[in-house]
């Protein structure tokens, strides 16, 4: 049910070349969700990858995927940390990080944006995109960019092609946990 979401939209994460991704489904029943999502963890945990439902609205789930060592370096940040402060997070650990992502995801019509954050996408885009209210990039990928664009232009050109490769070899049949690289 959920491999082919993961798949899809979180190629870079399974490669460990980003943070996090984040994807969103229908969903019929939460119970069966609940048994996929462990289902994930146990074939991903072992590679450092971690599978969390973050939202569930009616029939539509939100659902993170994320490696752990990379999360733990991004939020120990100076930058990051203060950022998060701002938005009433107590920088504690990853866990009481993604509780307060969840509960304020619950109360937020849209994204909180300090999700950017959570994803792996580089501080002074988050911040820029905050303090622009999402106008003003110098140009828009897989985010808004405000800073070091060319770099950003490139990285993004990365990913896209890892997503490529990733849903072709999924498609003729290669296994998620083939597909899961230890990072």
């Amino acid at each position: 049910m959920l491999e082919t979401g993961l798949i899809e939209q979180c190629a870079p994460t399974l490669a460990g070349l980003k943070t996090a991704n984040l994807f969103s489904c229908r969903v019929s029943s939460e119970e069966m969700l609940n048994k996929e999502i462990r289902r994930l963890n146990r074939v991903l945990n072992g590679k450092g990858v971690y599978v969390e439902l973050l939202l569930k609205k009616e029939d539509f789930a939100l659902i993170y995927v994320y490696r752990k060592s990379f999360l733990e370096r991004d939020l120990q940040k100076e930058e990051v940390q203060k950022l998060l402060r701002r938005f009433g997070y107590h920088t504690e650990g990853i866990a009481y990080c993604i509780r307060q992502l969840e509960k304020r995801l619950a109360e937020c019509d849209g994204f909180p944006h300090e999700i950017g954050v959570f994803l792996g996408y580089p501080i002074q885009d988050v911040i820029g995109f905050i303090k622009h209210k999402g106008q003003n990039c110098k140009c828009c990928g897989i985010w808004k960019v405000y800073d070091n664009e060319q770099e950003t232009v490139k990285l993004f050109e990365k990913l896209q092609k890892c997503s490529r490769v990733y849903a072709k070899v999924f498609s003729e049949g290669r296994a998620l946990s083939q597909m899961c690289v230890v990072a």
